[in-house]
């Protein structure tokens, strides 16, 4: 029988495991879990290892038993049957399935079916989260080599985890730990070879960059079938609803192996994604075709160029430059030298080609969708109502991307020599966008004087302790206590009415991004100072300012904002106007709703402006000052005018009187004393002239009425 062959011919593939009965991953994953909790840290690092060997021996038995029971049960090759068709072809597929049951039995030492782990449990091995307990629990064994390993193994896939980067920058610190601790204990073997094989590519080192991208090549179509392989596995259904109506046997049949075939056609992705990655490398195995080529054309072995850039063409048949190389290579070799495509892409082409065509047909006749992962699907494959479907995509897409940018030209940028740095979508979320040259280097040297001279004047910017972390002096100025300062004569008053113009400048630029037509009012402007305290550096692991939201209580545990006192509720936009750069750390920061899943960063330097929504889509955070002094004017806007800020009413009052005293004949002398030694930048001023504008006061409202005072605090 099928069964006793397939033994015979296992007997390799079971060699390849240990012997014995492998213990579920999911149970021992749980037992560890609870070890770890326990603080039973020996027998949690014991549990947490095997269960990432029995995971790994499941899936080295269910590629090597699939593997194997192709070639004994297979469904091509053979003649049919004289019987009836059921017979020709569940016939095989019952011996398949035979197999199939006979070797994993052998290999695991038990039923398949012990074996079926949750979705949540599959997901935590798949981003590698049992290297996060173990490095805790040799950490705690003293195994630093151990611990290291495991908490980098873990960091290389979640680059993004916030906790993990501060323990890998713990551990660079500590004394005892080498360089070659940090290895990642699930390297993929192509991407180290791709790696490295383009970098020998881009310094024109061909002959080593052919070696490397031929094993990169080599290993990925390897990791492609391994991964295929293991496609074939349950039924995956999303919604479980019990009651649902349950397919017939046909319908059930071609379901599942719609499946398979739209699970092992992602698996080119899989591949192509580096871990810790969130997008693939496009064309990536069509792209090792192309700079083999032109590497083995630089060595001067032009015979496998040209096989390779034949290779290429089954990919892209129409592309002109590869068929303009293959014209010169066909002269170099002569026109009678057979140039083939080598067999193994040939067969990579032929059988996606023919699981696309498969996918396509249920998609259109049976429903569903289908996201083809490959750029070079030939446009005759796509039925053509799909095709229309296509379209209309492309379509809604081009409108969006049309009525973004006719909001953008709704709302122009009133100043020239701005530039848009970064977008939302180049920050990988929502109302977010970083624009550069808002200041000038003068200017930002200006306001930093502002600072230096309010501090030393004693008044209203004195350095204490942040209330964020004790490992920095904070220092906060509002512009009101700017220009009180100005009047008393302890900072210059330019300097002070800069202040002013460079927050009103900023809520221009906002407004005109984010709110054409709909006025932005300022709820709070604070030029703030984070210094770091170079006695409490060491060791430090805490940030300077932690993650949260301007206008809501973030809840990261349930995934959610409360938008409710004390959370300043009327908050719609945030900024941050930033004046140096010289210090180390600082950075603002956006993540996820978790708080730890890192998805934007931006580097302060002066003149640099950040702005985004002040609500749930935009936790922040700024990265620890390790060293130096970072200022910056942090800005908060509100379209309630009921919220605006008292403060620079009355500082903008006190400018325009200002302003008028220096229209006097007396004040002449004192005026041109102001412009000597200055820059002669100047940024434009709110209200111009000796005449004070209205645009403060609306016709027929009452101006003693103001909102409530805000109290001056470090709002960021």
């Amino acid at each position: 029988m099928a069964s006793l062959l397939c033994a015979c011919l296992l007997l390799a593939a079971a060699a390849a495991t240990s012997p014995g009965r492998l213990v579920p991953y999911d149970l021992l994953y749980a037992d560890g879990v609870r070890a770890y909790f326990a603080r039973d840290w020996g027998r949690a690092a014991e549990l947490l290892q095997r269960a990432l060997h029995s995971y790994a021996g499941l899936r080295a038995a269910r590629r090597a038993c699939r593997a194997a029971c192709r070639r004994e049960a297979a469904f091509l090759g053979e003649p049919p049957g004289a019987g009836p068709w059921e017979a020709a072809l569940f016939g095989r597929v019952l011996q398949r399935a035979d197999c199939l049951q006979h070797c994993l039995g052998r290999q695991l030492g038990a039923a398949p079916s012990a074996h079926r782990a949750s979705h949540a449990i599959r997901r935590d091995f798949e981003q590698r989260e049992p290297y996060n307990y173990l490095q805790v629990a040799f950490f705690q064994l003293k195994k630093l080599d151990q611990a290291v390993s495991a908490a980098h193994t873990f960091f290389v896939a979640n680059p993004q985890h916030l906790q993990m980067r501060e323990d890998i920058e713990k551990y660079r610190r500590m004394s005892g730990v080498k360089l070659d601790n940090f290895r990642d204990l699930e390297a993929t073997p192509h991407w180290e070879a791709y790696e490295t094989g383009v970098q020998h590519y881009n310094a024109d080192e061909y002959l080593q960059a052919v070696a490397r991208l031929e094993e990169s090549l080599t290993e990925a179509l390897s990791a492609l079938e391994e991964c295929r392989a293991l496609c074939e596995g349950p039924w995956e259904d999303e919604d479980d609803e019990e009651e649902e109506m349950q397919p017939g046997l046909y319908e059930a049949i071609a379901a599942h192996y719609i499946q398979v075939l739209k699970c092992r056609q992602q698996c080119v992705l899989e591949i192509a994604t580096k871990p810790g990655r969130i997008s693939a490398t496009e064309d990536f195995i069509p792209s090792h075709l192309d700079l083999l080529q032109f590497a083995y054309n630089q060595v001067g072995n032009q015979a496998v160029a040209a096989e390779c850039a034949a290779s290429y063409l089954l990919f892209y048949p129409t592309d002109e430059p590869m068929l303009e190389k293959m014209k010169q290579y066909r002269t170099v070799l002569g026109e009678d030298t057979a140039v083939t495509a080598r067999e193994s892409i040939q067969h990579y082409v032929q059988r996606s080609l023919m699981e696309k065509k498969l996918i396509y047909y249920a998609v259109e006749h049976l429903g569903g969708t289908f996201n083809d992962p490959d750029l070079w699907t030939p446009d005759e494959l796509i039925p053509e109502n799909l095709k229309e479907k296509h379209r209309e995509d492309q379509e809604k897409q081009k409108q969006e991307t049309l009525d973004v940018e006719g909001r953008k030209k709704r709302g122009p940028l009133p100043f020239e020599g701005i530039a848009v740095t970064m977008d939302s979508r180049q920050m990988n979320g929502t109302q977010r966008v970083v624009f550069d040259g808002v200041l000038m280097e003068s200017e930002c040297k200006d306001l930093l004087r502002l600072t230096k001279a309010a501090g030393e004047a004693g008044d209203g910017y004195r350095a204490r302790r942040s209330p964020h972390t004790p490992h920095e002096r904070f220092e906060g100025l509002t512009v009101l206590k700017a220009m009180q300062l100005a009047q008393n004569g302890d900072v210059d008053w330019r300097d002070a009415k800069l202040l002013l113009q460079a927050s009103e400048k900023s809520r221009k630029i906002i407004e005109s991004y984010f709110t054409p037509g709909k006025k932005l009012h300022f709820s709070f402007t604070h030029l703030v100072c984070r210094t770091a305290v170079d006695e409490e550096q060491e060791g430090r692991m805490d940030l300077s300012h932690p993650v949260h939201a301007d206008n809501c209580l973030l809840d990261p545990e349930g995934q959610e904002c409360w938008r409710e006192p004390p959370a300043y509720v009327y908050r719609d936009y945030s900024g941050i106007l930033y004046l140096n750069d010289d210090f180390q750390g600082g950075g603002l920061f956006f993540t996820e709703m978790d708080t730890v899943t890192v998805t934007a960063e931006v580097h302060p330097k002066c003149g640099r402006l950040v702005a985004f929504s002040s609500g749930k889509e935009n936790p922040h955070g700024v990265w620890a000052v390790s060293r130096g002094r970072r200022c910056a004017i942090a800005l908060w806007y509100t379209h309630s005018q009921e919220h605006a800020e008292q403060e620079r009413v009355k500082a903008e009052e006190l400018m325009e009187q200002r302003a008028v005293e220096q229209d006097q004949p007396d004040g002449e002398e004192h005026q041109e004393a102001d412009h000597r030694g200055r820059s002669s930048s100047e940024l434009p001023v709110p209200s111009s002239g000796a005449r004070p504008t209205s645009r403060r006061h609306k016709p027929g409202s009452d101006r003693t009425q103001h909102p409530k005072e805000l109290r001056a605090r470090d709002e960021f």
